[in-house]
């Protein structure tokens, strides 16, 4: 709590600092700088934020002195209030940003596969679908049938048994040659 004679002497310091005295703003700075200090830091719990405040308050309060009306309240208190509301902005702007960056990663995570090919990645996928597709075509009908069905078409091979109308061990058995004749094909061009 300040005396009436501290309230007194801090009403000359802000009006001689509204008349642009820097060594009035020193003695205001030197007596008030921690207790703004601390005052943001209770608010934002970060040392570099709070050094922050602190800075900015005291330069609003070189700028605004000239309109500081003793009538309205203490200087301290003015200076204190200041301080808090310059915290919470910028704790608002904080978690403005940390929203911001959260919605920005989200949309980033939702827009993009969750695996990342390169370019090269790509061409090589490209080439190696079409390698595989050329020695597709080099089985024989029966083969080629049973393995577009299950491997292009994704038909179980209970599926494929149903649509040829030949039994499961048949289509097992094609599809079991038509990979080993695949594997010879293709083996060393991938």
């Amino acid at each position: 709590m300040q005396s009436e004679e501290q309230v007194a002497e801090d009403i000359k310091l802000i009006q001689k600092i509204g008349t642009g005295d820097r060594a009035s703003f020193e003695e205001f700075y030197r007596r008030y700088a921690t207790l703004i200090y601390s005052t943001a830091f209770r608010v934002l719990n970060q040392q570099t934020d709070a050094e922050d405040v602190m800075q900015d308050v005291m330069f609003m309060i070189w700028e605004k002195s000239p309109m500081f009306d003793a009538k309205r309240g203490k200087p301290l208190t003015w200076a204190i209030t200041m301080t808090r509301n310059k915290a919470i902005d910028r704790l608002r702007s904080i978690q403005r940003r940390m929203r911001l960056h959260d919605e920005v990663e989200n949309e980033v995570a939702q827009a993009t596969p969750s695996t990342y090919h390169a370019p090269a990645d790509s061409i090589e996928t490209t080439e190696q679908s079409l390698i595989i597709r050329s020695a597709v075509i080099k089985l024989n009908k029966e083969q080629r049938q049973v393995i577009e069905m299950s491997y292009f078409g994704g038909m179980t091979q209970q599926e494929i048994s149903e649509r040829i109308h030949s039994p499961i061990g048949t289509v097992k058995a094609r599809i079991r040659r038509g990979m080993l004749r695949l594997k010879k094909l293709v083996g060393p061009a991938l």
